[in-house]
């Protein structure tokens, strides 16, 4: 049965002990000047935002179908049967179609290293592979993230809402935002007076996305179409670099 994570932003008290469970988990660094970025990036996959008296979180949705995974023309990111995006580095010739595509504005680019691959967070993919809950969840001492089957965390949700109509806005974010996603929240405002994207479509997007792929070139087909797509990725560098700093 698919996994998903439960984020409950009234149950959230903004310690940020997801933030560190996950960079312990990728082996990235973490100190008082990271925990200080309110942001997603390539050396925090993971983030608590502060808006007002209420906190929320930015992680990757592992949407259910993924336009990330429909436009990569190598196959670097999957969705797996258990509910995780999964990404390869090995397979990654780093166009950044994910990035463009993703309706969240997930997924980041390591721009300064030498051998630089795309990051974001797979809901911890193998921890979940082997019973283990994600590092995030594990991690929160309030029970703000928690993490389990889908369908059983979309009926906790409804039945939070259900028990407590004067603490819940009413509706569950992700249940059907883009066709639906593996990371849901509760909220006791609208969601977009704590940072999430509302304008996004209901509908799943990869039927929308695969026109994208059309206008790939086969990379593979000749030296000169080659040098063409290496020629486009350069040249789009500083473009998406700025659709990123522009992100929330």
């Amino acid at each position: 049965m698919p996994k998903a994570i439960l984020y409950d932003s009234t149950l959230c008290i903004g310690c940020k002990a997801c933030e560190s469970g996950c960079a312990e988990r990728w082996g990235l660094p973490y100190n008082d000047k990271i925990a200080s970025e309110e942001k997603i990036s390539a050396h925090k996959l993971t983030a608590v935002e502060t808006h007002g008296e209420r906190f929320s979180r930015r992680l990757c949705m592992n949407c259910l179908q993924p336009a990330c995974v429909s436009v990569c023309p190598v196959g670097a990111l999957q969705k797996t049967a258990l509910g995780p995006v999964t990404y390869d580095g090995e397979k990654c010739m780093g166009c950044r179609y994910c990035m463009q595509a993703c309706p969240f504005q997930v997924p980041t680019y390591e721009w300064e290293k030498r051998l630089p691959l795309v990051r974001k967070c797979d809901m911890c993919s193998e921890r979940q592979h082997h019973g283990k809950q994600t590092a995030c969840a594990d991690a929160c001492p309030v029970g703000a993230t928690i993490n389990g089957d889908r369908d059983s965390l979309v009926a906790e949700a409804r039945s939070r809402i259900a028990k407590e109509p004067g603490k819940y806005y009413d509706r569950i974010y992700g249940l059907a935002e883009v066709g639906g996603t593996s990371v849901l929240y509760l909220s006791a405002v609208p969601f977009e007076q704590i940072g999430l994207r509302t304008n996004v479509p209901m509908e799943a997007l990869p039927e929308t996305t695969w026109r994208v792929l059309e206008l790939v070139p086969d990379v593979v087909s000749t030296g000169t179409v080659l040098l063409g797509g290496i020629w486009w990725i350069t040249n789009r560098r500083a473009e998406v670099a700025k659709k990123e700093g522009r992100r929330k």
